[in-house]
This record gives C-alpha cells, sequence and structure tokens, in this order.
C-alpha cells in the first residue's frame, strides 16, 4: 500500500502503553482498508443483501469511539449519538452509508478519535472509573479495542472483495 504508513503493533511496555498501542493500531487497520479508495468503492455493499460497506464500519466504529470513550469517560450526561437515536425497530444510523456521507463521516471519526484520546489523558489509572457508564479506563480501553479487531476482519474481507488487496 504505497504512500500509507501503518502503525505497528506495540512490542513492550506498561499496560497503558500497551493498551493505547493496539488501540492506534486497530485505529491504524482500518484507515488503511479505507485507503485509496473513491467514494462510491467505501459504500460497495459487501455481501447484499448485507448493508456492511467500509463506510458504515468507519461510521459504527465512530460510535463505538463515543460510547466507550467520548462518552465512557467524559462528562457526566446522558449518551447522545453520533448518527441518530437508536431504537429497535429503527434504522441502523451508523452502517447505513452513501457516497454523500464520505466526507462528514471521515470528519467526525477524526473528532471522536481526537475527543476519546483527550479524555484518556486526563485518567490518573486504567482503575479510575469513567462517569458515563461507570467501567475502568481499562475495561473501555480492552472494550474499544475488541470492537475494532472485529470489525477490522470485516474490514479484511470488503477491502479484499474490492480490489483484491490483502494483509495489514
Amino acid at each position: 500500500m504505497s504512500g500509507f504508513v501503518r502503525v505497528d503493533q506495540p512490542k513492550e511496555g506498561g499496560e497503558l502503553s500497551i493498551l493505547l498501542g493496539w488501540l492506534a493500531f486497530h485505529r491504524n487497520a482500518l484507515e488503511a482498508k479505507c485507503h485509496g479508495l473513491n467514494a462510491v468503492q467505501l459504500v460497495e455493499r459487501a455481501i447484499p443483501p448485507s448493508t456492511l460497506c467500509l463506510l458504515g464500519l468507519v461510521r459504527h466504529l465512530t460510535e463505538m469511539e463515543r460510547a466507550y470513550l467520548v462518552w465512557a469517560l467524559g462528562p457526566d450526561e446522558p449518551l447522545k449519538w453520533v448518527w441518530g437515536d437508536y431504537t429497535d425497530d429503527g434504522p441502523a444510523w451508523d452502517f447505513e452509508a452513501d457516497a454523500s456521507m464520505v466526507s462528514e463521516s471521515m470528519t467526525a471519526w477524526a473528532r471522536e478519535k481526537q475527543a476519546g484520546d483527550a479524555l484518556i489523558a486526563e485518567y490518573a489509572s486504567l482503575d479510575q472509573r469513567g462517569t458515563g457508564n461507570g467501567y475502568s479506563l481499562r475495561w473501555n480501553l480492552v472494550k474499544l479495542i475488541q470492537e475494532y479487531a472485529r470489525h477490522n476482519g470485516h474490514a479484511d474481507l470488503i477491502r479484499e472483495r474490492l480490489d483484491g488487496q490483502v494483509g495489514e
């Protein structure tokens, strides 16, 4: 993947630096899967009738950044989703994507990552509990890393289907 710099896997360090290293690695992995694609490719469905596409994954992980960092670690307020209110019978705002949403979606993803990183920096310990969901910084980081790892597997398959690109 020419011109794109990949973040290395963390190799050593304390628990916080390892967790932040894996978070950076997985964020960058999704960015790599989107790199070099146009808007139409970013919203091409993986396997119809599924609505799963790379931009949908970006939008979903934007919501996960909000839920497990920005809201979980932020001020004690009700959770406000980035893309809209979710109900059991309502639309999947995050996975629903079309080509007109690329710029807004990528900007929102960057904003949520930056806001989450700023909140992490305010925490004195991995055991400190967030005001949003009441779980520790450790729990929220592991949960977010798990979300990225799970969906990066989907992103790998989608990218390979689009243009044959494989690997991390």
